[in-house]
């Protein structure tokens, strides 16, 4: 329980940090997954342990993402959701950075009038394997945004 504690509080030290209008990605990326973790975790443990332990993991996964992806992961990635086989993984390096990525495309489902779809994302960033599941929409300029 003390874990939770802990995640809670850094959750809330992150949260408070990034509200000035010179968020960068990494930031807001925090900020996002945590909202969305959070969601997931009340939806799924339906107690407020679940919706730290949720929010503090999507606050991780946010900010990895947010952080580690630039613009020629970010095309990639886009790709992957526009053009992607559902159940086939697609995997890339990124040239500058080394980071390298697998990410296995669900089959496309509307929301809100907008196609969307789930992936399972790994990275592998110096050395270490990151693995995210994520859900994108595409927005009304046609462009895909990770929820």
């Amino acid at each position: 329980m003390k874990t939770v504690h802990i995640l809670a509080a850094l959750s809330l030290l992150v949260l408070t940090s990034c509200t000035g209008a010179n968020m960068n990605r990494a930031q807001l990326g925090a900020m996002q997954g945590a909202g969305a973790g959070a969601i997931a975790g009340q939806a799924i443990g339906h107690n407020t342990e679940a919706t730290l332990i949720g929010t503090a993991i999507g606050m991780a996964v946010g900010y990895i993402v947010g952080n580690e992806m630039d613009k020629y992961d970010r095309q990639e990635l886009n790709h992957v959701y526009e053009r992607g086989v559902s159940g086939q993984t697609s995997s890339w390096v990124n040239p500058d950075k080394g980071t390298q990525y697998q990410v296995t495309p669900q089959p496309a489902y509307t929301q809100n009038n907008h196609p969307c779809r789930k992936a399972e994302i790994t990275a592998i960033i110096d050395g270490k394997t990151e693995r995210t599941y994520t859900t994108a929409c595409r927005d009304d300029y046609g462009r895909w945004q990770i929820k």
